[in-house]
């Protein structure tokens, strides 16, 4: 009967592209969502122990650095890489892609020590500059956190690689699944040793998870006839076209990650708490975005290289009309409810321990100026993976500009009217504008063809 049942579900996933993509979306789903439900635990444990208190700022403020230089290297690598590893390993084979992954690798731990090495100098005046709203005590943890945190930078990014050619090969469940691993170690960690490392059971959680994560990614890998072992095959022609296309990306992931280093920094400027405040706000966003930006990009972005490759236009305007809508029909009902159950979500969630009713008011307010993202923030990814898949990364780079100065003056704005609310109602603001033109850009181009 599961037999039959696996025969005929891969029967209709693989009688048009749109059903492969959405098969992948729904298996993509299942495992994040697991994911998500182990971290949204981990945040229920670190809430009733720490409260929005100035250790957890500490901690916030630590990871801040190493995050953003993740989020800037690591995360470009899927938009950037993956187009052009598909390409070659349709036209040319896997053992040709194979060579050029053990380059990249090569290349990515290179550009990961090097933002090791220059966060390590710098990075704690940058603390001192972004946290100056904080007292010397909070801001001395925070600089002792970050020099712990140092290492999950390089450890994440090599994930990031191997994440990225598994999910060329449509590999996406291992790929989802495994991010859960960090969330459990820091909760075992955190339950059995809280009371003698206190604040710092969150920083052992995380090198400990991250690097177990990283072993699995390089099993599933070795499986899967990768290899997994760093060698350099010279400065070929794709690799040429990989660094061409990272040079845009990294420059707008650098300014689009920016924005969120600039929250958190303007958060520090007002009350103490805020940071904490602005990150429990976002907590259930950023699952229903992680799930659904991580189900559709990840999906999408296979097709769209290959479809772009074989210049299929037609077909290309079709998935891409189709998921705008899907997108829309999903999303807007979400939002507004989260919108308006904001304060209870939050109640039932986190309000114990340390968290007192008063967080729950604050945080919950931020958080329904945060939601009203949902919709602009998932036709931006479809939008933004589209325009990866042409090559035309220095249009997302723009883009990223425009919203990277937009976000500091809509904050200054909204911050004088709303208190650290008015930073979740800029975000929405900026990705809002964002998607706009990212879909000016689609419109043109589906018309010249």
């Amino acid at each position: 009967m599961i037999n039959k049942s696996l025969t005929r579900w891969n029967r209709w996933q693989e009688s048009s592209t749109n059903r492969r993509i959405f098969s992948g979306m729904i298996v993509i789903v299942m495992f994040t969502l697991l994911t998500k439900l182990v971290s949204a635990g981990k945040e229920l444990v670190v809430a009733d122990a720490f409260g929005t208190g100035s250790m957890v700022d500490a901690f916030l403020f630590a990871f801040l650095l190493p995050s953003f230089a993740v989020n800037v290297l690591a995360g470009s690598f899927s938009t950037a890489i993956m187009p052009t590893y598909i390409r070659t390993r349709d036209n040319e084979g896997g053992a040709a892609a194979d060579k050029l992954f053990s380059s990249l690798i090569i290349v990515g731990i290179a550009l990961l020590l090097v933002a090791v090495i220059v966060l390590g100098i710098f990075g704690p005046f940058i603390l001192t500059f972004l946290g100056s709203g904080f007292n010397e005590e909070t801001l001395e943890l925070t600089r002792t956190l970050f020099y712990w945190l140092l290492p999950v930078i390089i450890i994440t990014g090599i994930g990031h690689l191997f994440s990225t050619i598994l999910n060329a090969g449509e590999r996406f469940a291992a790929v989802a699944l495994f991010p859960s691993i960090t969330p459990i170690c820091t909760v075992i960690i955190l339950i059995i040793f809280v009371e003698e490392w206190g604040i710092y059971t969150l920083v052992f959680g995380m090198l400990l998870g991250s690097t177990v994560e990283l072993l699995m990614l390089m099993v599933v890998a070795k499986r899967e006839n990768i290899s997994i072992l760093p060698r350099w095959n010279g400065i070929t022609k794709e690799l040429q076209t990989v660094i061409g296309q990272y040079t845009p990306m990294l420059a707008g992931a650098f300014l689009m990650s920016g924005t969120g280093l600039v929250d958190q920094s303007m958060a520090a400027m007002l009350d103490q708490g805020s940071v904490a405040i602005l990150n429990y706000a976002n907590k259930v966003v950023s699952m229903i975005l992680g799930i659904g930006a991580m189900a559709l990009g990840t999906a999408v972005l296979p097709y769209f290289s290959r479809l772009v490759a074989s210049e299929d236009w037609g077909g290309l305007k079709h998935i891409f009309r189709t998921y705008s809508w899907l997108v829309i029909l999903i999303t807007v009902p979400i939002a507004i409810l989260l919108f308006v159950f904001s304060e209870s979500i939050i109640k039932v969630l986190f309000e114990r321990g340390a968290f007192t009713a008063q967080d729950t008011i604050l945080v919950a307010k931020t958080q329904a100026f945060y939601v009203l993202q949902l919709p602009f923030y998932m036709l931006g990814i479809l939008g933004v993976r589209l325009i990866s898949a042409m090559a035309k990364n220095k249009i997302l780079m723009r883009i990223a500009i425009i919203s990277m100065f937009l976000n500091i003056a809509l904050n200054y704005l909204f911050m004088k009217w709303f208190g650290v609310s008015g930073i979740a109602l800029s975000t929405t603001c900026v990705y809002v504008i964002s998607m706009g033109i990212t879909y000016v850009f689609i419109f043109f181009k589906f018309k010249s063809r």
